[in-house]
């Protein structure tokens, strides 16, 4: 990790920003219709982003596509945990936590430690709870130790302590609090920051590209036609190889390859609410319900993150949303350990649901394996579906291993096999981000204002070494150091960088996914207007 160094103002820390801005959706649609790529990704949620980054990685000529934003649908729709899943050593799954915890602590430590931070989490036991003191304590030393005690040793800790820390939490019938660690992370941020990998990479990534059919070569899918949905162009993109990692989509798609396709997965929704703190919690919440479910209240972003539900879901996945028995059961849910001062519906500034991709056949959603399933269609078309945000390096290592092992040696000569590359490959913007925020407090360019404090630590927790070429437009220009909102740490020059950097489109996918101004209920009309005009400003 980096640390602080002395110099002229804003230099190089960790990963240098890539020169220039990103190519206009012109230069990217030509560029996509006129090569003939090794593999074509279909889909931008994170299965596909990793799969795109490590592809580019290996040598491969790689395409992405996406029929909305990156990370628009279930990858911007998690609970933004990077976990081991304590419940799953209920199921006696002790193999897949100790892998979840490898994988979390190389994201949290190598990959992104400018991305995700440390979370302690307290798990209250209460008089007539699903499980007693003496099981959930062996239960977190257990699950610590399956990490190596990276984050400290599980153990049980006093109501009293625990009320200290997280002052809205119930304490009538509370006989102790179990303590274990894991991460928290941004998941539309480090979505966007593996794109941005990829592209680095060589990857041609576009959203808002929706696929209006695929293309056939002799039987086999060697392709696909795609709609610009900002202006309507028509385009198409070859490719050797299609991957489609469409999430919630993905029997579409596999039936646009073979009408008569089975469904091969359900879906499983999981909403959650997003409220303002009434006071701060220096740990989150993870309150069992029964056996199996857990409730969760994070602090996150300043704010506080209540969740999740967890049933069956048979519509649209376009219209997923957030239902009054959701909220109801979500506020019901987070009672059972948290005042109700602080579960006031007044509190509520945005509500979200996402889509889990399970593997097709019955029981109980809450039950079911988030194991990850690559299935070959008639016209060769790879379908990926399930998976957990926390795992997303070690999934895109394992399609490009079954891309590996198909015959014919289809990824061509130049082709670096997956084993052959580091395990452990950073994200663009790598540094300490303490070091980051410091840099940009006492180094930033005179004569004009100092960066606020808030603004200097959210930009090094979301961006990294990155940081500077915000601060750089910012310095430039006085009006992009302003605020967007009096009540929120991002400025302006964030919405140009979006927009210049990062394959910002529309209003939502700066305030929504590229910032947290809506997840704060603060992306008012007249901010809407005002990133509008700054989106239509792009050269």
């Amino acid at each position: 990790m980096t640390t602080l160094q002395s110099g002229p103002a804003f230099p190089a820390l960790g990963t240098p920003p890539a020169a220039g801005s990103a190519p206009s959706r012109a230069e990217t649609r030509e560029r996509l219709s006129k090569a003939s790529y090794d593999l074509l990704v279909i889909g931008g949620g994170i299965l596909g982003i990793s799969t795109a980054w490590h592809a580019a990685q290996s040598g491969l000529r790689v395409a992405l596509v996406d029929a909305g934003d990156f990370a628009g649908a279930t990858s911007s729709a998690s609970s933004k945990l990077l976990h081991g899943g304590l419940r799953y050593l209920q199921t006696g799954a002790v193999k897949l936590v100790a892998e979840n915890h490898f994988e979390r602590r190389a994201v949290s430590r190598q990959v992104a430690p400018h991305l995700a931070n440390p979370l302690t989490f307290y798990l209250p036991v209460y008089k007539g709870g699903p499980h007693g003191a003496a099981k959930l304590g062996a239960g977190v030393f257990a699950y610590s130790a399956l990490s190596a005690f990276g984050d400290g040793v599980g153990h049980l800790l006093s109501p009293a302590k625990a009320a200290q820390d997280v002052p809205e939490l119930r304490t009538d019938n509370l006989k102790a609090v179990a303590v274990y660690g894991d991460d928290q992370m941004n998941d539309a941020r480090m979505a966007l920051m593996t794109v941005r990998a990829a592209a680095e990479a060589g990857a041609a990534v576009l959203n808002h590209a929706e696929v209006t059919g695929l293309r056939f070569t002799g039987g086999r899918v060697t392709g696909a036609d795609l709609k610009d949905r900002m202006d309507g162009a028509e385009f198409g993109v070859n490719a050797r190889l299609v991957l489609n990692a469409t999430g919630p989509w993905v029997d579409h798609l596999r039936k646009m390859e073979n009408p008569d396709a089975a469904p091969s997965i359900r879906l499983s929704k999981g909403a959650h609410l997003v409220l303002k703190r009434t006071a701060p919690w220096k740990a989150a919440l993870a309150t069992p319900i029964d056996k199996y479910r857990i409730t969760f209240a994070l602090p996150w972003e300043d704010m506080l993150l209540l969740g999740t539900t967890d049933e069956e879901f048979e519509g649209d996945p376009a219209d997923v949303r957030v239902t009054e028995s959701d909220t109801a059961q979500i506020l019901d849910e987070a009672a059972f350990s948290i005042r109700d001062q602080q579960l006031s519906r007044d509190l509520i500034t945005y509500s979200f649901a996402g889509l889990r991709v399970l593997p097709g056949g019955p029981g109980d959603t809450s039950k079911a394996k988030r194991e990850t399933v690559v299935t070959e269609g008639r016209g060769g078309m790879l379908s990926v579906a399930g998976g957990k945000w926390t795992t997303f390096r070690h999934i895109g290592r394992t399609v490009m291993k079954k891309l590996e092992a198909l015959p014919g040696h289809p990824l061509g000569d130049d082709y670096e096999p997956i084993s052959e590359l580091p395990k452990k490959l950073p994200l663009p913007g790598i540094a300490n981000p303490r070091a980051v925020a410091h840099r940009l407090l006492v180094d930033g360019p005179a004569p004009g204002p100092r960066m606020a404090p808030d603004t200097a630590r959210h930009l090094a927790t979301h961006y990294g070494s990155l940081s500077f070429d915000i601060a750089r437009l910012a310095n430039e220009n006085p009006e992009l150091a302003e605020r967007v909102h009096p009540d929120a740490p991002e400025i302006w020059a964030q919405v140009v960088y979006a927009r210049d950097n990062e394959w910002a489109e529309t209003a939502d996918d700066v305030l929504r996914r590229r910032t947290t101004l809506t997840i704060r209920g603060l992306a008012t009309d007249e901010i809407r207007g005002k990133v509008e005009d700054l989106l239509g400003k792009k050269s």
